[in-house]
């Protein structure tokens, strides 16, 4: 059994554990909260026996082998780092952290220590990522990638009544593009690998991030739309168009339909099934590496997670997106 602690216990946590609930070899023997009353209370409601409220002595645990970690985005590195270097592996909740240089840094930390990183964003692992990647050469040459998520966020009723939650708040690394726009682009970075030349425009709200925004990613021989907001709701699927037809794909986060519409007319639908708790497959993949032994997923690799932070922090420079963690 591979022993898991936790940091984070938000909504995404309990999405976590309810899917880790269908996974071989895993248990959660810790939970840290700055809370001592939310430890308490989320390790009882998930069957933790180790409550910490001091992040040192969390990482130091002995009663942890890997954590999952769920804080905002611009504590990712520091955290993850801090359990590196305690031996810890780190399964790190999307997108990886607030910029492309502290990625790197968090990479450099887990081939340092000899542990497993990887960034928690489960579309490349679900079946039908592999079902778009297996059927992706029978719509001939890829011409234009289509990456749209647009999600009306619960938060921003709040926002406009002038109290700026998280999700709204620059100095948690927070806005449309690293919450939603992350989803698309790392998908197209895993297909394509990632862009010549970036164009961006965004939408930036009174708190200085962004409520949405689209991109426009030139490659030598196709190109990518990518649309996101979080003040708006959209649907419209993702697609990948080819010269001898398209595959449409139903959500760009959690992958549940594909279907592929060849040139003659002809429609086919060539889902996978899948399991409705989708965060099961970032969790599997990351318990497979451990149980093999190696210290990179080679689905979710560094790589492409410094390559997509690395579009976004284009994206950001051209709005003119600052988030403090750049400043460090």
């Amino acid at each position: 059994m591979i022993r898991f602690g936790i940091i984070g216990t938000n909504w995404i946590t309990d999405a976590f554990l309810q899917a880790a609930r269908k996974a071989d070899d895993f248990v959660l023997t810790s939970v840290y909260s700055r809370s001592e009353d939310r430890a308490r209370s989320f390790a009882s409601k998930w069957g933790a026996s180790h409550e910490y409220t001091d992040l040192e002595a969390f990482a130091a645990s002995p009663h942890i082998d890997a954590v999952y970690i769920a804080s905002p985005t611009s504590l990712h590195a520091d955290q993850s780092i801090l359990c590196m270097r305690h031996g810890k592996h780190v399964l790190c909740e999307k997108p990886l952290a607030s910029n492309a240089r502290e990625a790197a840094a968090m990479a450099k930390v887990a081939a340092d220590h000899q542990v497993l990183l990887m960034e928690a964003l489960k579309t490349p692992t679900m079946p039908n990522f592999e079902a778009i990647t297996e059927h992706l050469p029978r719509i001939g040459k890829v011409r234009r990638y289509v990456g749209n998520y647009g999600q009306y966020s619960s938060r921003y009723d709040a926002y406009k009544q002038g109290t700026i939650l998280n999700a709204f708040n620059p100095a948690y690394s927070n806005g449309s593009l690293m919450d939603l726009g992350v989803y698309c682009i790392y998908p197209l970075v895993a297909l394509f690998g990632p862009p010549e030349r970036i164009q961006a425009n965004g939408l930036l709200l009174e708190s200085g991030v962004d409520g949405e925004g689209c991109l426009l990613l030139s490659y030598p021989d196709m190109e990518a739309v990518i649309m996101h907001s979080k003040i708006s709701n959209s649907h419209t699927p993702s697609e990948i168009q080819g010269e001898l037809g398209s595959l449409i794909i139903d959500k760009i986060s959690q992958p549940g339909r594909v279907e592929l519409y060849s040139r003659d007319g002809t429609k086919e639908d060539v889902s996978s099934e899948q399991d409705e708790d989708t965060m099961i497959y970032e969790l599997r993949e990351f318990i497979g590496v451990l149980q093999r032994g190696e210290r990179e997923s080679s689905i979710n690799t560094h790589r492409r997670s410094i390559q997509t932070l690395s579009i976004m922090d284009e994206a950001r420079r051209q709005i003119g997106l600052v988030f403090p963690a750049d400043l460090k």
